[in-house]
């Protein structure tokens, strides 16, 4: 790959540009601390007191990030076991309420559905009223709708409660990213984020496994009923231990507190928080749509995490029916095979974390700055092994080869999916860190539409083409365009970034 060069940002808005960091200089995210003639001589300016100040996230105690880390982590796990621990349970749904094996699917895609929406109103709620009390009150809203599913005796209170359940559920996509940027510096990420996108996909692996067991020991019933518990624990956790994280609105509330002690109109550099409410609110809602739809670099990231993501619930909603099916499995055999999956994102998570902070500080100490592509170069073996996993498990399926075999593709798709998907979603992150809330919600958009599209149209699929084909279609379509995207996004991305930064000089979106 040639060097990604970066245009001439010196006139952009500050609050969306990504600085140049030169190499003689910390690798660390800087607090937001002036360095303008002017705003240095403004003493009524609130930043914080200088880089090592304790107030800042940034310097919080390692345990108290991590804590912090591991809660929207466990939220997350709880989100994508939602969508995936239904999987075995799918035959015993559809027999009790009478609905046909499309409909049972469609319980769980309609709940991915609300991925796609609830961030976009989440995620910019947080950019005004802060990390904390979105995540609690939205996993609250999961709790209630989740608990009424278990009671579910037909198809549109099933439908309703999974769909309005999402949407609390969605916080995970809306505020956990957030979150990371909030409390760990740059070159720091790749670690957290591998823990903190490690372990929320757990979910979709350890999910059928219970979801196998719980179905046939007690009841497909049980399986909400679990994780209300489950997240209801969380709440209460985060109700004692999940402070504010958002900087913003921690130095808004620094510069309120001196405006009462001292009378004087002391401000913060953007002011945003001192803007009418209704104000505020109007502009965060509408800031993920204007994103999507002004930013190349978003539009680019948002096609091909769409298309992992639908292949991801392509893959976890069909692969418990291969084993029941071509196999003649029990229900709870067929849970065990997505521990081959746990392995693949852990052998991800693990390698990609040291190899993603590793070429961060590489590529920053050689080339003399920073720039968001160097989270790119990490797609390339993603996008191998994805599509070698794919090939793979579907070959392997339709010869029905010895489960091994099949299993070893799966955890090679697997691995493949964490390491692509982390490298965007940090791409992502360090493009638009002012705004990374609605930033990643906008960039999920197009890929909670395809994981709820996806399992629909899978028994269809295999049922035409067979599993290897099958397999083999979804991979050739990701040949044709995602096997590039590495390439155009390390050459073409600052310049693309630019573009969209030109578009955005003046909007009051971006105030």
């Amino acid at each position: 790959m040639e060097k990604p060069k970066d245009n001439e940002t010196s006139d952009m808005p500050t609050e969306i540009r990504e600085p140049t960091v030169r190499a003689d200089t910390t690798l660390s995210d800087k607090p937001p601390i002036q360095t303008d003639s002017d705003e240095s001589n403004d003493e009524l300016l609130v930043t914080w007191d200088g880089d090592d100040d304790p107030n800042c996230p940034f310097n919080w105690s390692l345990a108290r990030r991590w804590a912090i880390t591991l809660l929207c982590s466990m939220g997350g796990m709880v989100t994508l076991m939602s969508a995936s621990m239904l999987a075995p349970a799918l035959g015993d749904i559809g027999h009790d309420l009478n609905i046909t094996e499309s409909e049972a699917n469609m319980v769980v895609s309609i709940f991915v559905l609300a991925f796609a929406f609830g961030p976009m109103a989440l995620a910019p709620l947080a950019e005004v009223f802060g990390r904390r009390w979105v995540w609690i009150l939205a996993s609250t809203w999961y709790v209630l709708w989740n608990t009424v599913c278990g009671f579910s005796h037909t198809r549109g209170l099933m439908l309703a409660g999974r769909i309005l359940s999402g949407l609390g559920a969605s916080a995970e996509y809306a505020i956990s990213t957030p979150v990371l940027a909030d409390c760990w510096r740059a070159e720091d990420r790749g670690h957290s984020f591998a823990i903190a996108t490690f372990v929320p996909l757990l979910g979709p692996a350890i999910g059928p496994i219970l979801g196998g067991v719980i179905t046939e020991k007690i009841g497909w019933r049980w399986l909400f009923w679990v994780l209300s518990i489950f997240d209801g624990a969380l709440v209460i956790y985060a109700l004692l231990f999940f402070p504010e994280t958002y900087h913003r609105l921690l130095l808004h509330r620094k510069a309120v507190k001196l405006e009462k002690e001292t009378g004087r109109p002391f401000h913060t550099k953007t002011d945003a928080h001192n803007q009418p409410l209704v104000r505020k609110v109007c502009y965060s809602l509408a800031r993920p749509c204007w994103m999507l739809a002004t930013q190349p670099t978003i539009q680019i990231m948002a096609i091909f995490l769409a298309y992992n993501y639908g292949v991801l619930f392509f893959v976890l909603t069909s692969f418990a029916s291969l084993w029941t099916e071509k196999y003649h499995q029990t229900v709870l055999i067929s849970g065990v095979h997505y521990v081959a999956l746990v392995i693949g994102y852990t052998v991800a998570a693990q390698g990609g974390a040291r190899i993603t902070d590793w070429l961060w500080k590489y590529l920053t100490r050689k080339r003399g700055e920073t720039a968001p592509e160097y989270r790119i170069p990490l797609m390339i073996p993603g996008m191998v092994f994805l599509l070698a996993g794919l090939f793979w498990y579907g070959w392997a399926a339709e010869a029905i080869a010895p489960w091994i075999v099949v299993d070893i593709g799966v955890a090679v798709f697997g691995c493949g999916v964490i390491l692509s998907t982390q490298a965007m979603q940090q791409y992502v992150m360090e493009s638009y860190k002012e705004y990374v809330a609605s930033a990643n919600a906008s960039s999920q958009f197009l890929r909670s539409i395809f994981g709820f599209c996806f399992p629909i149209f899978a028994p269809a699929l295999y049922n035409r083409l067979g599993y290897g084909w099958g397999n083999s279609t979804l991979a050739f379509i990701m040949i044709g365009f995602g096997v590039p995207a590495p390439f155009v996004i390390w050459t073409y991305g600052a310049r693309l970034r630019d573009k969209g930064i030109q578009r955005a000089k003046g909007k009051v979106f971006l105030a």
